[in-house]
């Protein structure tokens, strides 16, 4: 149901309103009535422009701002697989440190496991000032309701100001549930975090409308400042085992009776692609003009010992699977040696690959933006660029 409402009675059919919606929401009936449809996002572009007045839009009610006075501190959710911590928890880790330091407040990890203490020690040594352990066996498996539970519990008890989680399917799904418990807002997968000057804020950044924008979005009135990271963003720190730090040891909240959901078994699906965690990643774009325009792609990652990845426009092109996708669409990556062949560089491929440590671009257009932020390019056909290559590195690498 549309919120716009239309006084027909004073409604002079001028078109004025239907020209101004930036949505289409809004035509002329039979009756040269302007009426509305449920597009409509109340936004109230045509409320202005219309010489007569005849649309309104119903008051309602604000929201009334929490005291939020009482909120301090940066949490991170330290997320953990068989007793093994995610690296996109290390590098949240870090920008939390960085975040903690700007706002002069203490960075506090969360640790949910079970037999998972020495992840806590991890935590310290990665940057944490504190540690909530809550280390139970009803917790050795992820379930969103006992650890959805328990962290809304400690943010209730403890009240933190900022709490970030990586953007894994894990974190992902944790992140909705204990925001949606907390009544507080949610921005998904950032690509940049930082505290404005004036308000201390925290500014979370990330790609908005398909990736054609980035959009920077704060959430002043309610807390904590929840955000998901996505993996490869940010640099992992160098931990420091002589840090010292606080272990605070917490009750889970949930007995093994009050929980529905029961995990069978982990199946890995065979020949996923990881690219976060690639060191040699080989991408193929538009350049490769169609699906078997990634054979020489995949050959020179095979001799390489590193992954294939591909532009959106060749994902979007049916050319390869989305698991390929590097950009703000896709994933972000951070090797030690990124190859992109027949990729132009449009800002949004960029922004996922540009950390590589070396950046080496084939395009046959000397002008092509990928080559403003590569250490190497080469500027020639990529079907003849990318199998000599592979052929000279099968012979200095002896395969």
């Amino acid at each position: 149901m549309a919120l716009l409402e239309i006084n027909r009675e004073e409604c002079i059919g001028c078109g004025a309103c239907v020209e101004a919606c930036p949505f289409g929401s809004l035509r002329l009936d039979e009756e040269n009535i302007a009426v509305v449809d449920e597009t409509c996002t109340a936004c109230g572009a045509c409320i202005s422009e219309c010489p007569v007045e005849a649309l309104s839009l119903p008051e309602v009610k604000k929201v009334e701002v929490e005291d939020i006075s009482a909120y301090q501190g940066v949490w991170v959710w330290v997320e953990q697989f068989k007793g093994e911590a995610g690296s996109i928890s290390w590098e949240m880790t870090g920008q939390g440190r960085k975040l903690a330091d700007r706002l002069g407040t203490t960075l506090t990890a969360c640790v949910l496991g079970h037999n998972v203490e020495h992840i806590a020690e991890e935590a310290i040594a990665y940057g944490a000032d504190r540690v909530f352990l809550v280390d139970d066996p009803t917790l050795s498996v992820y379930r969103t309701d006992p650890y959805a539970r328990c962290l809304v519990e400690l943010v209730r008890k403890y009240k933190p100001e900022i709490f970030l989680l990586g953007a894994s399917s894990r974190g992902r799904d944790l992140a909705g549930a204990v925001a949606t418990q907390l009544y507080t807002g949610l921005t998904a997968d950032c690509t940049g975090l930082d505290i404005e000057p004036d308000t201390n804020l925290l500014l979370q950044t990330r790609p908005a409308f398909g990736g054609n924008i980035m959009a920077t979005i704060k959430c002043p009135n309610h807390r904590p400042q929840m955000a998901t990271v996505r993996h490869r963003v940010f640099e992992m720190p160098v931990p420091d085992p002589t840090r010292q730090g606080q272990i605070v040891r917490e009750k889970a909240i949930m007995g093994e009776e009050d929980i529905a959901s029961k995990v069978v078994d982990f199946i890995v699906e065979e020949g996923e692609v990881n690219l976060a965690d690639a060191k040699i990643i080989v991408s193929g774009g538009r350049g490769v003009k169609g699906p078997e325009g990634f054979e020489p792609i995949r050959e020179l990652a095979e001799v390489l010992g590193g992954a294939v990845g591909a532009s959106r426009a060749a994902v979007d092109a049916g050319w390869i699977p989305y698991a390929h996708q590097v950009g703000q669409t896709g994933r972000t990556v951070r090797p030690d040696l990124y190859i992109a062949c027949g990729i132009s560089g449009a800002i949004q491929h960029q922004a996922g690959m540009k950390t590589s440590k070396v950046i080496v671009a084939i395009n046959k257009d000397p002008e092509a933006p990928i080559f403003q932020i590569a250490n190497y390019g080469i500027v020639g056909d990529l079907f003849k660029v990318v199998p000599a290559l592979t052929e000279a590195f099968r012979k200095r690498l002896n395969k």
